[in-house]
């Protein structure tokens, strides 16, 4: 009998309270973790500086047009919404080394200015960023000197990312519509 006691204290009750503690976790939505389980140790600053190139002329346009402006009046191209799959370099001419993409939208928002709403993912496809990214939005008022956008997110490396961008551009044709952009962007992340 002490036995078949020992055996239901010490075999029986730990199954039973764990089966009780899965139970409970599925039943739990969310619940606190420890950030070093996804190996989040020390946060860290990184920079980047790229160019983004921005191809709507020519027989293989980067970004094309998917809802046209709703009048031809608007000195703004309010409601123009474009789709982008750009090109991200090292340096300023578009043949210089490729490190990522910018891929997402661009949408005239603004009535009174050329002011766009971005929606970028920064896709590296160099060294040991490749394959992760970062995720931009904001508001992007193409002829002031310096735009500023957030970082929202990424992925990969950058998992919980923060932080923000700034564009400068570096051309524009007024003629094609093309334009390269400089981005230096700064990002937290573990």
């Amino acid at each position: 009998m002490v036995a078949c006691k020992f055996f239901y204290l010490f075999i029986t009750l730990p199954i039973l309270l764990s089966a009780i503690n899965v139970a409970s976790a599925q039943d739990t939505f969310g619940s606190s973790m420890n950030p070093k389980l996804l190996r989040m140790n020390k946060e860290k600053l990184t920079h980047f500086r790229f160019y983004w190139h921005d191809v709507v002329s020519g027989p293989k346009p980067s970004s094309v047009t998917v809802v046209p402006p709703k009048t031809n009046s608007s000195a703004t191209f309010f409601g123009l919404v474009n789709i982008m799959d750009n090109p991200l370099t090292l340096g300023p001419n578009i043949t210089s080394k490729r490190v990522g993409q910018g891929q997402g939208l661009y949408a005239s928002a603004s009535l009174e200015e050329m002011g766009l709403l971005m929606l970028m993912n920064i896709a590296f496809t160099e060294g040991e960023y490749n394959g992760s990214t970062i995720t931009v939005l904001g508001r992007n008022t193409v002829f002031s000197k310096v735009r500023e956008m957030a970082v929202v997110g990424g992925t990969g490396l950058f998992r919980l990312a923060r932080g923000y961008v700034q564009a400068q551009t570096y051309f524009f044709d007024l003629k094609s519509g093309d334009a390269t952009v400089q981005y230096n962007a700064y990002v937290l992340h573990y």
